[in-house]
Parts: structure tokens; C-alpha cells; sequence
């Protein structure tokens, strides 16, 4: 799940490399992210599930609350969701900003989770999060709906690159990332702090030209 990357901001692109372009090695992600990736999202395209992206609406505030509910969600937020109206909050603070557009992603009619950009800058680049709803894990809705959301970004928005991170133990968001066509550039150290705790986060991109 990759919503602890909605409260950060980006940091300086890291310059691509000359030839091919390689994942990153580094520790936290599996053995299968590093290598060339970048062919992976047209063979993952072909067998994803399929997912609608819209705005979020009032009456989507129960799957908010269902959503933060959820402990390893809870501690994503500045404050808990847990009421009608801070779902309603949550969802207004996102159509108050320039710099960021969030969807709800519907699978068969039913909202299961959410996926952003947001600290859109000067340069064209900007941020991606992206979280499911518990019971809708482990069927490619991540993949499927950040795959949707570049697209938009690229071709909608004139996006050039868009970055997201994940903490060194978060496997599963690196998957995700990895699935979606987004390199893995290097490891920001003590990026985050969870709970008093800092943690290293690993970096990955995606080109409009990827």
C-alpha cells in the first residue's frame, strides 16, 4: 500500500542514466525489481483487473471510514477518520488544491480504494499514493488503478515524470510500483517518521517517455 506516500514531498529527480535504463538494486524491494522492467506493464496489462477512476463523492464517506479503519491505514492519517465528517474532510481537502487530483477506483460499482498525484510543480513532475480498501487486496487493484492514473497524468495533466516511495519494509507497495513501470532509483534515508520511528524510504519513477 503506498498512502505514506501522499504525505511527502518530492525531492530532487535523480538524473537518468546514459543506455538502458536498470532498476536500482537495493534491499527492500524483491529480487525481481531490479533488472529491465520497463516491457512488464504491457504483459501485466493484458491479464489486470479492470478498474474505473471518478471523483469521490459525499456519499463514498463509509468507505473512507471502512478504509482508515484499518490499523496499518490509521496511522497514514494526520487525524483519525473515523466519523462521517472527517471522511468528508479528507475528501475536501483534495478538491481545494491546484497542485493534486485524486480518483476513487471502482471495481464492479464499488469504491475499494484511492489514487493521487499531488505536489505537481513547475517541472512537470509530481507525487503518486495510492491505498485499497482491506478486502480488495491481492487482485492487482493498486497496479491496475496507478496504471490508469499515469495515463491521465501523462496525457491529461502534460505530466513528464512522477515519483512515489514506500518505506524499505513495505514489499507489497514496491510490487505495485515495480508492476506499474515505475524504475527504482535509490533510497532516501530517514525519510519518513512513523510513531517516533524514521524510516528509510525507496524511491521509484516513471517517464512520460517510459
Amino acid at each position: 500500500m503506498g498512502y505514506e506516500g501522499l504525505r511527502q514531498l518530492p525531492g530532487h529527480a535523480v538524473p537518468p542514466a546514459a543506455g538502458p535504463r536498470r532498476a536500482f538494486a537495493s534491499p527492500g524491494c524483491p529480487p525481481w525489481a531490479a533488472g529491465l522492467f520497463r516491457l512488464s506493464t504491457r504483459k501485466y496489462s493484458a491479464r489486470m483487473i479492470e478498474v474505473k477512476l471518478r471523483g469521490w463523492r459525499p456519499d463514498d464517506a463509509g468507505v473512507v471510514i471502512d478504509a482508515f479503519g484499518s490499523p496499518d491505514m490509521a496511522e497514514q492519517a494526520a487525524r483519525p477518520i473515523d466519523t462521517p465528517r472527517a471522511a468528508l474532510e479528507w475528501m475536501g481537502m483534495w478538491g481545494f488544491r491546484d497542485d493534486a487530483q485524486a480518483f476513487a477506483v471502482v471495481v464492479g460499482g464499488q469504491v475499494v480504494g484511492n489514487v493521487a498525484v499531488s505536489n505537481i510543480d513547475s517541472h512537470d513532475t509530481g507525487w503518486v499514493s495510492y491505498w485499497t480498501a482491506a478486502h480488495a487486496r491481492g487482485r492487482g487493484v493498486a497496479v491496475a488503478a496507478v496504471l490508469k492514473l499515469a495515463d491521465w497524468a501523462f496525457r491529461e495533466r502534460g505530466l513528464f515524470r512522477l515519483e512515489l516511495g514506500h518505506r524499505l519494509n513495505n514489499t507489497a507497495s514496491c510490487a505495485v510500483a515495480t508492476r506499474a513501470g515505475f524504475l527504482l532509483e535509490g533510497v532516501e534515508r530517514a525519510k519518513l517518521r512513523y510513531g517516533g520511528v524514521r524510516y528509510d524510504v525507496e524511491r521509484h519513477a516513471r517517464l512520460a517517455t517510459d
